[in-house]
């Protein structure tokens, strides 16, 4: 299921043994566009400010009453290393994180296909929100949340704010349509026409993404749908930048 990325902050996580904090932020792949890790604020809880959970840790989701429950304990979180969710990940904390948990490197695929392990990819979700969306010839406006895939927690849409550009709706531009994105100028830009957007299919926060509001939105810019894609992504996405607040 489709879901906001803004609507999941202050969920709930809970350890096998009692709560650890609330949602306050994410942590996305600007490579692959997936969700790698939950930022918690346990500061109420275990004593600390705040700390990564990633969704491998996920043993259920109770979606109405807004509950993550982990298969850890209290002290596997509380004991996790230390990383300060303000400033850059590396790979090397984000090893000491994986080491500890016992979990798989996601990254291995990136160094069999010779990517640069030393890139920043981590981008936190609330820096990104408010980002430019540059058309093909003008700017249409600014990134207000991100939809995500519930189950694989993969971005499959970028919500865009046209509002402060006099058309007052939001819209949907999935990020494998972007062409560059500039961290520096906190610039994303995407091959097609400010007209074209504006002329998209209206985004509604309080109506559940469907299919069938998806084919009409592909159908829009002559886009295949991912559903009916075997591969996620048909072009490298340029960027230049490499900041992270």
């Amino acid at each position: 299921m489709l879901r906001s990325l803004k609507f999941l902050e202050q969920y709930m996580v809970s350890a096998t043994d009692g709560d650890v904090g609330n949602v306050v932020n994410f942590l996305l792949d600007d490579e692959y566009w997936f969700i790698r890790y939950l930022v918690v604020d346990t500061g109420a809880f275990l004593n600390r400010h705040e700390v990564l959970i990633s969704p491998v840790s996920f043993s259920e989701v109770e979606w109405p009453i807004q509950r993550f429950h982990l298969n850890l304990t209290k002290d596997n979180v509380k004991n996790s290393p230390t990383v300060d969710t303000h400033k850059p990940v590396s790979r090397q904390q984000e090893e000491d994180f994986h080491k500890y948990y016992g979990y798989p490197y996601y990254w291995i695929h990136a160094e069999a296909s010779g990517s640069e392990l030393g890139d920043i990819h981590l981008r936190s979700a609330k820096e990104v929100r408010g980002y430019n969306i540059q058309a093909s010839d003008e700017s249409i406006g600014h990134i207000d949340d991100f939809i995500v895939e519930d189950d694989i927690w993969e971005i499959r849409y970028l919500v865009i704010d046209t509002s402060n550009w006099g058309f007052g709706k939001r819209v949907l531009v999935a990020p494998q349509w972007a062409n560059r994105i500039s961290w520096e100028q906190r610039n994303v830009c995407v091959d097609m026409s400010r007209q074209a957007i504006k002329d998209s299919p209206e985004y509604d926060p309080s109506v559940t993404v469907n299919r069938d509001y998806e084919t009409r939105l592909h159908d829009h810019y002559g886009e295949q749908g991912y559903w009916n894609k075997s591969e996620r992504r048909e072009r490298p996405l340029q960027q230049s930048g490499s900041d992270l607040r």
